[in-house]
């Protein structure tokens, strides 16, 4: 690891190291989080009333495609009681997210795989923020795309209009989890949701960039 090229960013109110191998933490994918607070029964906003809990006291939790590790580390600290296992098919990123575990007292367990290849058993629920954008997009011709460049390609560029990958994830999940939390650009949420009806999951709620899928197996 060369750590000269170690710089830190926020995410949701953490500091985490990142480097060329991950992705930049971005604010849209903090609601990933509040999600599977949602699905705790854990309150988002001081005040509100907190949600039903839909996930039991000590759920078995996957992060799939965990890059810095943010949300496993995240989900792992705002939710102690949970079992948290994360993978990602680079090792470079996994090194990277080992660190953050550490220095942030986060315990999780990673393993190097590609989506759920080498996963073993079920879990309650699964979130992943794998990569969505479409190189056709009109966006990356724009002169702010050029940030871009400094993140690997891996974790960014999807075939079938950016959904190829989280397609894979979806078959990959049927039966072996109860909830799936997934982010994609809303343009392409519909399609999303479609794709994931046929494969036994019914959309319970759409946040941002998050959708939250159910699975009930019918398909």
């Amino acid at each position: 690891m060369n750590v000269d090229s170690l710089r830190t960013r926020d995410f949701y109110g953490r500091e985490f190291e990142i480097s060329p191998d991950v992705l930049v933490p971005r604010p849209e994918t903090e609601q990933m989080i509040d999600c599977f607070k949602s699905l705790m029964g854990q309150a988002i906003l001081l005040g509100v009333k907190p949600p039903k809990r839909r996930l039991s006291k000590h759920p078995r939790m996957l992060d799939v495609g965990t890059g810095s590790g943010i949300i496993a580390i995240t989900a792992k600290l705002e939710a102690p009681e949970a079992e948290v296992v994360a993978v990602d098919i680079s090792r470079p990123a996994l090194e990277i997210a080992k660190r953050n575990a550490g220095q942030l007292g986060a315990e999780v367990k990673f393993l190097e795989s590609d989506l759920m290849e080498n996963v073993e058993g079920e879990f309650e629920v699964i979130l992943a923020n794998l990569p969505y954008v479409d190189r056709s997009w009109e966006w990356l011709k724009e002169p702010e795309s050029v940030a871009l460049k400094d993140e690997p390609e891996i974790a960014l560029y999807a075939e079938d209009g950016g959904l190829e990958v989280i397609f894979r994830l979806i078959k990959q999940t049927r039966g072996r989890t109860k909830y799936l939390v997934l982010e994609a650009d809303p343009c392409q949420h519909k399609r999303l949701k479609e794709f994931a009806k046929k494969q036994g999951f019914i959309e319970i709620e759409t946040r941002g960039f998050q959708v939250m899928l159910d699975f009930f197996g019918k398909a």
